[in-house]
């Protein structure tokens, strides 16, 4: 059974910096893994996604201010997310599939975790 434990959200400023944290469980090595993120009113879309076999894409909105990494040894998925922006405003949603190729589409993601809100303001 995957689990899939979020922390790091909340407020920031624009031009700032923070890191989500997933902690997951019972995810197999080499399964892609991703972040995803839904403001109000908007779909669930993909922010970053990667493998352990060196995949790594990301949205275009995030491309040079977001990065994505794995550490298997402590079993976490982390999001550096600098250079802020108000439209970053959503729910983050650390998501996992049962595969190692990696999507952007959220119904191939059969695991979830429950979200993290990050706020920023201007």
């Amino acid at each position: 059974q995957v689990q899939l434990v979020e922390s790091g959200g909340g407020s920031g400023q624009a031009g700032g910096s923070l890191k989500l944290s997933c902690a997951f469980s019972g995810n197999p090595y080499g399964n892609c893994m991703a972040w995803f993120r839904q403001a109000p009113g908007k779909a669930r879309e993909a922010v970053a996604t990667t493998n352990d076999y060196g995949t790594l894409s990301y949205a275009d909105a995030v491309k040079g201010r977001f990065t994505i990494s794995k550490d298997n040894a402590k079993s976490t998925l982390d999001l550096q997310m600098n250079s802020l922006k108000p439209e970053d405003t959503a729910m983050y949603y650390c998501a996992a599939r049962s595969k190692p190729t990696c999507d952007s589409d959220p119904p191939l993601f059969p695991y979830w975790g429950q979200g993290t809100q990050v706020t920023v303001s201007s």
